[in-house]
């Protein structure tokens, strides 16, 4: 049987218990997944104590940096993006991978969203990092908002191939093919009336809560185009259930009856 848990602090609003168990039930697979409250300075004890009842776990904030230090062993993306989101057991003990880069690549191309050529990313952490890897292509620029210039050398080499331009948080905001949120809840708020909305552009809101951003809900009422958290925690989801249930499925066809799932709790 499944045992699986999200990690992470806080965690009680994470939709990730609803997505796997959803996803079990659909796969017909046995498995429990629930969500357990673990801070950044406990996580390498809490990982000491696990048995061998325990499948893996997804990691969010601010555990995804944390846990490289901890895992028996790192994969290579998760190693060149400084973060892993998932933790699996594996022979040696347990090894720290990413389904986050996936994610954002998956849910771009569902919304046919691959021929873009500049991307604007607000924020420079973890969550970052994936998001600039999963945009890497030597035909592309980057344009990365932040405050914190001790991660550009790190957001360079999640995306080596990419040209990368640092933006100061109080500096002038290009207009680019895509932007892609990565900030904690409402820091992005403030950009909500000064991003450029052209009819060809795509904002991509990296977070569920709350629901809708003020960032997501202006891009939309001004006629630009919306991907929101769900589909991020939906197709990085999918990918964390197939390596934890070691299962193949069709994506497209879980894709919906996980997104209503989702909602249906964001609506409660």
């Amino acid at each position: 049987m499944i045992r699986a848990a999200v990690l992470g602090a806080p965690i009680s609003h994470s939709l990730s218990p609803i997505l796997h168990r959803c996803a079990y039930k659909y796969l017909g697979i046995s498995g429990e997944y629930t969500a357990i409250e673990v801070r950044a300075e406990v996580l390498a004890d809490f990982v000491k104590g696990l048995d061998e009842s325990w499948t893996g776990f997804s990691l969010t904030m601010p555990l995804k940096e944390e846990i490289l230090k901890i895992a028996d062993e790192v994969d290579t993306l998760a190693f060149r993006i400084n973060s892993a989101n998932t933790l699996l057991r594996s022979e040696i003990g347990w090894q720290a991978t990413t389904t986050d880069v996936a994610g954002f690549t998956a849910a771009l191309a569902s919304r046919s969203v691959v021929d873009f050529s500049s991307v604007l990313i607000i924020g420079s952490g973890a969550t970052a990092r994936a998001a600039a890897a999963a945009c890497d292509s030597i035909n592309r620029e980057i344009f990365v908002l932040h405050r914190s210039s001790h991660r550009e050398a790190a957001m360079k080499l999640a995306a080596p191939s990419t040209r990368i331009y640092f933006i100061p948080w109080d500096g002038a905001l290009p207009p680019t093919d895509l932007v892609i949120n990565t900030t904690p809840a409402y820091v992005a708020d403030q950009f909500a009336d000064r991003l450029h909305v052209r009819p060809q552009s795509v904002f991509f809101e990296s977070l569920y809560n709350p629901w809708p951003t003020k960032v997501l809900a202006n891009w939309q009422a001004e006629g630009g185009l919306g991907i929101d958290g769900l589909d991020l925690l939906i197709y990085q989801g999918m990918e964390q259930v197939s390596l934890m249930t070691h299962s193949t499925f069709d994506r497209t066809l879980l894709a919906p009856i996980l997104r209503s799932a989702c909602l249906a709790a964001l609506k409660d």
